[in-house]
């Protein structure tokens, strides 16, 4: 029961810890910069933890009980996905926020639909993608630190937990400089919007050339290492 306690721990704060890599907090930023109350950020923090929850467990849970192994061109794609989902997320925050500008009372461009219009949508859909490719890496850490199956899932279960809370957490703390911009400054709410937006760009852009050329994507020999 003890060492049960502690994977769960372990599998807790690991969660908690993975809601702040990088190119996440880089594309829930571009969903959060639309918000414009903390609590609508922190609804959108855990949407795209569920999301991300859901995959992980699907994927990493079929990695340790069927002994999946991902073909280096396949984990490459999946890696690909997400510079390729911040690319858009930037592109969308920078074109909503032109025709902010512009005085557009329009609804936003076809290309907007492409992760979805819903609150619950883009959100869902983008922890999806972040969940894929991720799962290698977090199931073959969970194979070389617990042994039984039962428990490797538990710890994946908890792992999501502790990964929703922190990017309840997050999502929070980023919407507050939106919630205080909503209303009062819209100039400021378009700036931080727009720079939200090409930040994603920059960074899926960044992603994008390191897999496809780096990585050797589309050459004879690709390489990959989950992580």
């Amino acid at each position: 029961m003890t060492q049960l306690l502690a994977v769960a721990a372990l599998g807790f704060f690991l969660g908690m810890r993975h809601a702040t890599d990088p190119d996440h907090i880089v594309a829930v930023t571009t969903i959060v910069a639309r918000q414009r109350s903390i609590r609508a950020a922190a609804m959108t923090g855990a949407v795209w933890a569920l999301g991300h929850t859901l995959t992980i467990f699907v994927v990493g849970g079929a990695i340790i009980l069927f002994g999946w192994v991902i073909p280096a061109r396949v984990g490459l794609s999946m890696e690909l996905s997400v510079g390729l989902m911040l690319i858009v997320l930037g592109v969308l925050n920078l074109s909503g926020a032109w025709q902010s500008i512009r005085g557009s009372t329009a609804q936003p461009a076809a290309t907007e639909s492409a992760l979805g219009t819903s609150r619950v949508g883009r959100p869902l859909i983008v922890g999806v993608v972040h969940g894929l490719a991720g799962s290698a890496a977090i199931a073959l850490l969970v194979l070389t630190v617990i042994g039984p199956s039962s428990w490797s899932l538990v710890y994946l279960l908890i792992f999501g937990v502790g990964t929703i809370v922190g990017m309840v957490l997050v999502t929070a703390t980023i919407g507050i400089p939106f919630a205080a911009a909503g209303g009062r400054a819209t100039r400021l709410h378009r700036t931080l919007r727009v720079a939200s937006g090409a930040i994603s760009l920059v960074f899926g852009l960044a992603i994008a050339y390191k897999i496809a050329v780096v990585g050797g994507l589309f050459g004879p020999t690709p390489e990959w290492t989950p992580h």
